[in-house]
């Protein structure tokens, strides 16, 4: 089970954002998660989002995607979660659009927590019913009242 409400700053949960490239969005997370960890420069979160997406896409198919980073500095997983207007072309596996984005910056010697967080997050995704209300949010406050709700009940079931 993850603890949502410990990962996720309301300040980094934004819902119905304009943006129309990969690039645009990653600095968007990058944006918000510098924020959070204003000793990490804006430019090393880019670059560790960056990296992995070299990797391969973090697009997970079903219009989402988790780009994530692993930082020398971060001391917990931080999470920013921002929902797109209108769908981003992001060589998701699927070959669709992403239109919801879950950007996690994870302790670099975390591994284990940093999969755990992953198969968390994606599972809480996989909810069809959370992604419609995701999408729906019609404020940045509702869209994260949305998500701890949901990883609380993910939690006591």
């Amino acid at each position: 089970m993850i603890n949502l409400s410990a990962m996720l700053a309301e300040n980094c949960t934004k819902s119905a954002v304009l943006f129309n490239s990969k690039k645009r969005i990653l600095e968007y997370i990058a944006e918000l998660a510098h924020q959070q960890l204003p000793e990490i420069s804006e430019y090393s979160i880019l670059e560790a989002l960056m990296t992995r997406e070299k990797l391969g896409s973090t697009g997970i198919g079903g219009g989402i995607a988790i780009p994530h980073g692993k930082l020398d500095c971060v001391q917990q997983p931080i999470l920013i979660f921002v929902v797109s207007k209108d769908a981003i072309p992001f060589d998701a596996i699927d070959n669709q659009s992403v239109d919801i984005f879950c950007g996690i910056l994870i302790p670099k010697e975390q591994c284990q927590t940093h999969l755990a967080t992953l198969a968390g997050i994606a599972k809480l995704l996989s909810q069809k019913e959370l992604t419609k209300k995701i999408r729906h949010a019609e404020s940045n406050e509702h869209l994260y009242q949305l998500l701890i709700e949901y990883s609380q009940l993910a939690g006591e079931a």
